[in-house]
C-alpha cells in the first residue's frame, strides 16, 4: 500500500477506512482510490478480510474436582459490510474473543465430570460458538467455526488415568489367557479320553481275536484227534500258552528266577485261572 499524489492502493482481501477531518467517511474496497489529503481526507487504517484463527487456553475445574486445561480454536473474520463496526467498536478483538471463551468454558466444564468433558467436547465447542456469534456480531465480526482441539488434565490425573487403563487391559488379558488355558485343558482331556477309548477298543479286539483263535484251534484239534472233548483241548492249549509266556518272561526279564506253581494240581489250577480270566475279558467286551 502506498499514498502518492493523493492516490491510495488497497490490497486484495483487505479494506481501508477513509475519514474526512477525523470523521468516518466510507470503506475503501481493494483497488486504487483518490484520497486528497490536502482536503482533510485520509486513511485511518486497514483491515484484513481473511479468516483469522485464535487459540485460547483456558484452565478450569471439572465437577469431580479435576483441574483441566481446555484449548479452544476460534476462526473469525470481518466483512466489508460491517467493517465500520469492526474498526471502531473494538480496540482489541482478540482479547474480547478470549474473554467470551473463558466465560463459556468456565461455565460449562464445572457442570461435567472429567470423562464427560472428553465425550461432550463438541457440545462445549457449540456453546462457545453460539455465545461468540451473538456477542461478536454486534462488533462486526463473524465467527466461522469454533473447535475444542485439546483437553489436558493435570499431569497427576493423567498418570492415574493411564494406570487405570493399563490395569483394565491387563485384567482383560489375564481373563483371555485363563480362557485359553481352560480351552486347552478341555481339549487335552477330550484327547486323553478319546485315546483311552481307542486303547480300550484295541484291547477288546485283541482279546476277541485271541478267543477266536483259541476256538478255531480247539475245533481243529477235536476234528483231528477223535475222542477228545473241547474242554480237554482247551486246557492243553491254555497250559501250553501259559508255559510259552513264562518262557518269554524268563528270557526277557532282568530277574534270573521266576516262581511258578508246582504240585499235582498246579497245572489244573493254572488252566482254570487262565480260562476264567479270558472268559471275564470276553464278557466285559460284550457288555
Amino acid at each position: 500500500m502506498g499514498q502518492v499524489c493523493g492516490l491510495y492502493q488497497v490490497d486484495q482481501s483487505t479494506v481501508a477506512v477513509k475519514e474526512k477531518f477525523g470523521k468516518f467517511s466510507t470503506v475503501l474496497s481493494p483497488g486504487c482510490h483518490c484520497v486528497p489529503w490536502c482536503c482533510g481526507v485520509n486513511v485511518a487504517g486497514v483491515m484484513s478480510l481473511r479468516i483469522q484463527q485464535l487459540d485460547v487456553r483456558c484452565e478450569t475445574k471439572s465437577k469431580d474436582n479435576v483441574f483441566v486445561t481446555v484449548v479452544a480454536s476460534v476462526q473469525y473474520r470481518a466483512h466489508i459490510e460491517t467493517a465500520e463496526d469492526a474498526f471502531y467498536k473494538l480496540t482489541n478483538p482478540r482479547e474480547q474473543i478470549k474473554s467470551y471463551v473463558f466465560d463459556v468454558v468456565r461455565a460449562s466444564v464445572p457442570r461435567m465430570l472429567l470423562d464427560d468433558v472428553f465425550e461432550q467436547k463438541n457440545d462445549i465447542a457449540k456453546n462457545v460458538e453460539e455465545q461468540l456469534e451473538k456477542a461478536m456480531r454486534t462488533y462486526g465480526y463473524e465467527i466461522v467455526q469454533t473447535l475444542i482441539v485439546d483437553i489436558e488434565p493435570d499431569e497427576t490425573v493423567k498418570r492415574a488415568m493411564n494406570e487405570i487403563n493399563a490395569a483394565a487391559r491387563l485384567r482383560v488379558a489375564t481373563q483371555e489367557k485363563a480362557e485359553a488355558e481352560k480351552t486347552l485343558q478341555v481339549k487335552r482331556a477330550e484327547g486323553e479320553a478319546e485315546a483311552k477309548y481307542l486303547s480300550g477298543v484295541g484291547v477288546a479286539r485283541q482279546r476277541q481275536a485271541i478267543v477266536d483263535g483259541l476256538r478255531e484251534s480247539v475245533l481243529a484239534f477235536s476234528d483231528n484227534v477223535p475222542g477228545t472233548t473241547p474242554k480237554e483241548v482247551m486246557d492243553m492249549v491254555l497250559v501250553t500258552q501259559y508255559f510259552d509266556t513264562m518262557k518269554e518272561i524268563g528270557a526277557s526279564s532282568r530277574n534270573s528266577t521266576v516262581f511258578i506253581p508246582h504240585g499235582p494240581g498246579a497245572v489244573r489250577d493254572v488252566a482254570e485261572q487262565i480260562r476264567n480270566g479270558l472268559l471275564q475279558g470276553q464278557a466285559g467286551h460284550i457288555n
